[in-house]
């Protein structure tokens, strides 16, 4: 009896001392990055693209969770329901913090902590050419005289929220005209329908060199390697309008600092590598899209204020 109480002592001390190395051991399970929109199209490419070598990075399988619907708010709240331990990543965009600025998701931004930062494409503010304006001075000197029409996407979106914010940052006046996307709002800015409109250098870069269009200013906090010559619009004096097509991952607030560390550390290594630099390379953008947690953290609670700000200010939020 002695022998056995001993060995069952034994056997559950090494039982316990196995169970606490498993607990703090990590990842020890497959990561998950939950995404909110259609298979194939932008924020899904960069998280798959991502993770292909984020798998060896991690040294666990990962893969991408579709959960479409409510802006954001599907994904969300599939989010928010699981333990924050890690596993579960969340690719978001503005349309995220949009859906949270308007009352319409489950979480807050105080409930989650930025990761890492996957894309970063700002919106840059162009004219057509025939508008003779050369510059942001020049634009909302214009407008004074009557307003000047600027294209975007649908109202109460990211374009819509930009184009106001520089509005009432600026003391431009502005026509804000929707489209349904970009193909929309280049064919009548060529078509000298509009304006002014705020698109990303992908979209544009035909009528750059072709020369109708004129890229007046980055609504971005550092110039854009590709456009050197064209100032910030801080650096001309209106602050924090900072706007971008932008990808990152974020965890709820909650997971443990350890655990965001090193998620931090593999992602940006695996984002370092030449299959996610030539990715970047394809669609118009370098490595400096790519930007660790504290950039990333700013960056998006920066954005939810001026998003939050001005969708008081257009009456859609109270």
């Amino acid at each position: 009896m002695k022998v056995y109480q001993i060995t069952a002592a034994t056997v559950f001390a090494i039982s316990t001392a196995l169970g606490s190395v498993s607990a703090e051991e990590f990842p020890a399970q497959p990561i998950e990055v939950v995404t909110h929109a259609s298979a194939g199209g932008g924020t899904d490419t960069t998280a798959r693209t991502m993770l292909i070598r984020a798998r060896r990075e991690l040294g666990v399988d990962a893969f991408v969770q579709i959960k479409k619907g409510g802006a954001g708010a599907v994904a969300m709240s599939y989010v928010s329901r699981l333990p924050a331990d890690g596993h579960t990543l969340m690719a978001i965009t503005p349309t995220h913090l949009i859906t949270m600025a308007r009352g319409k998701s489950p979480i807050t931004i105080d409930q989650i902590r930025g990761v890492v930062r996957s894309t970063d494409d700002p919106i840059i503010v162009v004219v057509n050419r025939e508008t003779g304006i050369t510059s942001i001075e020049e634009l909302v000197a214009r407008s004074a005289n009557s307003p000047i029409t600027w294209g975007g996407t649908q109202a109460g979106g990211i374009d819509h929220i930009a184009a106001m914010s520089f509005a009432n940052s600026s003391g431009a006046t502005i026509n804000y005209v929707p489209f349904d996307g970009g193909g929309g709002i280049i064919t009548n800015l060529m078509g000298q329908n509009i304006q002014a409109a705020g698109l990303n250098y992908g979209e544009l870069v035909g009528g750059l060199e072709s020369g109708d269009f004129v890229p007046l200013a980055i609504m971005a906090s550092t110039r854009l390697a590709i456009l050197p010559e064209v100032p910030t619009l801080g650096e001309l004096g209106i602050e924090n309008v900072n706007f971008s097509t932008v990808r990152g991952i974020v965890v709820l607030a909650d997971t443990p600092d350890d655990r965001v560390a090193y998620l931090e550390q593999k992602l940006l290594a695996a984002m370092g590598h030449g299959t996610y630099q030539a990715y970047l390379s394809g669609i118009g953008l370098d490595s400096s899209s790519v930007a660790g947690a504290e950039v990333w953290d700013g960056q998006i609670r920066e954005m939810y204020r001026s998003i939050e700000s001005t969708l008081t200010a257009l009456g859609l939020v109270e």
